[in-house]
C-alpha cells in the first residue's frame, strides 16, 4: 500500500518481539506459548493508530537507546503481509525509498 500524501509512509505501531520464531506466534520445534498472539496484535488499536508492522530488532534498539540514554525512534517497510499471505518481491528498493525520506525530513 502506498500512501501518497505521506510519500509512502503509513502511520502505525510496530510490535517488537524479542525472537523470531515463537515470539512472533510461529513453530519452530515446540509450540509458541501464546498461539493467538497474531490475532490479538491484528485486532489491537489505539485511537487511529493500528498494528502495521510485527519484527524483531526495534526491542533491542530501544534496550540499547535507554540504557545510553538516547531517545529511538524506528521507521520500517513491511515486507510481509502474513495474514494474507503476501510477500514482497523486491523490498529492497522500498528500502532504499524510506532510507531516502527519512534523510529528506530530517534535514
Amino acid at each position: 500500500m502506498f500512501d501518497k500524501l505521506n510519500a509512502g509512509m503509513i502511520p502505525g505501531i510496530t510490535a517488537t518481539a524479542p525472537g523470531f520464531y515463537g515470539p512472533q506466534g510461529r513453530k519452530l520445534r515446540l509450540n509458541p506459548t501464546d498461539s493467538s498472539i497474531n490475532d490479538k496484535l491484528h485486532s489491537f488499536a489505539h485511537k487511529e493508530y493500528r498494528i502495521t508492522n510485527f519484527e524483531m530488532e526495534t526491542s533491542a534498539l530501544y534496550g540499547l537507546g535507554n540504557l545510553l540514554g538516547h531517545n529511538c525512534c524506528t521507521c520500517c517497510v513491511i515486507i510481509a503481509n502474513r495474514i494474507r499471505q503476501e510477500y514482497s518481491k523486491d523490498y529492497h528498493k522500498d528500502v532504499e525509498r524510506l532510507i531516502q525520506t527519512v534523510l529528506e525530513r530530517l534535514v
